[in-house]
């Protein structure tokens, strides 16, 4: 299986989608939010946090 990344805020991309979504073999299934796009950005970056427990976490995020 191979995943492909459309960025729909243009006509062009949107026109392509909509073009795929034609296909009898393409299956379209909605991908993350824009947040969790970001996040997963910040992974690949190594721009994360390490915690040695939940209670370390928690007191992290209230901050």
């Amino acid at each position: 299986m191979t995943y492909i990344v459309i960025d729909t805020t243009d006509k062009q991309s949107e026109a392509f989608l909509k073009y795929v979504k034609t296909l009898p073999f393409a299956k379209i299934e909605s991908g993350s939010n824009v947040a969790t796009i970001k996040a997963m950005e910040q992974v690949k970056k190594g721009k994360t946090t390490k915690h040695k427990n939940a209670k370390d976490l928690v007191s992290f995020l209230n901050k």
